[in-house]
């Protein structure tokens, strides 16, 4: 359930394919997303999720499974 609405928020700011987006898919290296990319995703994970990521966190999520085991842990 989170990984399937992860990646739907994926597809939809990104513009990816779902077939390239795998757990261990990179979100900036294999992905394509920049800096601001990464912004609007989080915040946009935090809405749907009803999930805080906080701020310090940011960094550890470099890619998808990173950041539905951050999910999974924080709704706990």
């Amino acid at each position: 359930m989170i990984l399937e609405k992860v990646k739907e928020i994926l597809i939809e700011e990104l513009d990816v394919e779902e077939d390239k987006i795998t757990l261990e898919s990179k979100i900036k290296d294999d992905l394509g997303a920049d800096s601001l990319d990464l912004f609007e995703l989080i915040s946009k994970i935090e809405d749907e999720l009803n999930v805080t990521i906080e701020e310090d966190d940011y960094g550890k999520l470099v890619t998808v499974k990173d950041i539905v085991d951050y999910i999974t842990e924080k709704q706990k």
